[in-house]
């Protein structure tokens, strides 16, 4: 039996939001602000918000509250989708 690697339980929309901040950091060395996400995804900044949150509550990401680009994401890469 292989050894493979579970993926966490995130919709593809939540997958995509990981990726974007693992990619946003790798290329900027600075997590994404809510106004980067709002710009990519095309969606309003309480549903990026949300999001952020839902990410946290659910322990993809961490973030400090009121510091400005503060998430990190607590996944191994090989644990997020592609970015698409």
């Amino acid at each position: 039996m292989k050894n493979q690697i579970k993926k966490p339980l995130y919709t593809h929309k939540q997958g995509q939001y990981l990726a974007f901040i693992y990619y946003y950091t790798k290329i900027h060395r600075v997590a994404p602000a809510e106004s980067d996400f709002t710009n990519y995804f095309h969606v309003t900044p309480p549903t990026v918000h949300q999001m952020i949150v839902q990410l946290e509550a659910k322990g993809f990401i961490s973030r400090v509250p009121g510091q400005a680009r503060s998430i990190q994401i607590l996944l191994a890469r090989e644990m997020l989708p592609d970015l698409i």
